[in-house]
């Protein structure tokens, strides 16, 4: 059971409205390799061994304020079935990098052509409870685009204002009791969408490169 929402901890800047000209500062507080960070670790993360993953995080420098593209995926899906999350998936033997692999699963899950997306770094990787490394790879996304959303795997493309999703007031924390531990989780309802679990914390994660770099 959840335990009631809370604002995130830690006495987070707000940053008041994002525009595109701002985004220069993301940019500087990426890293440019993957994995040349700590490891993000989700609570109740056990022994296992992780299936490599990589996801593509697509800010879309809109004119009224970037956005960040998300999808819902499909209820019937093994892993993650109806829930909220960035484009992407698990790395296979055939992908040379986890770029690649972002990339890849990118175009076939939402049809986002490659030319439209300038890649400019990396988050830390994200290890997951549910038995996941996840590389989040960083892109600007310029429009205009078409999308062909894969109706197998998504039910659903919209996109969140980054001044939204960069508004600590906005990162929620819950707790649950799950696989015999105490776990803690983000999740930013928007608009009808549920946004919580390794998908808020990658976009936690972007906000404090961000923050960082605007503090800097």
């Amino acid at each position: 059971m959840s335990a009631p929402a809370r604002p995130s901890e830690g006495g987070a800047p707000s940053l008041g409205e994002v525009a595109v000209p701002d985004l220069a500062r993301l940019r500087a507080g990426l890293a440019q390799q993957p994995g040349a960070a700590a490891a993000v670790l989700e609570d109740g993360l056990g022994d296992e061994a992780l299936t490599p993953a990589a996801v593509l995080v697509p800010v879309v420098l809109r004119d009224a304020g970037p956005t960040l593209l998300l999808t819902e995926r499909t209820a019937h899906l093994r892993d993650h079935a109806g829930q909220v999350s960035f484009p992407g998936g698990r790395i296979e033997p055939e992908d040379p990098s986890a770029l690649h692999a972002a990339l890849r699963e990118t175009e076939e899950e939402v049809g986002l052509a490659p030319r439209h997306v300038e890649v400019v770094g990396y988050l830390p990787d994200y290890r997951t409870s549910t038995g996941f490394a996840v590389t989040p790879v960083v892109a600007f996304v310029t429009p205009p685009f078409s999308l062909r959303p894969d109706p197998f795997e998504v039910a659903e493309v919209f996109e969140v204002p980054l001044s939204f999703l960069f508004d600590p007031a906005n990162h929620r924390q819950h707790e649950i009791f799950w696989r015999g531990r105490q776990r803690r989780y983000y999740a930013m309802p928007y608009d009808g969408h549920f946004i919580w679990g390794a998908t808020a914390g990658m976009i936690v994660s972007l906000y404090r490169r961000f923050a960082e770099a605007s503090a800097g």
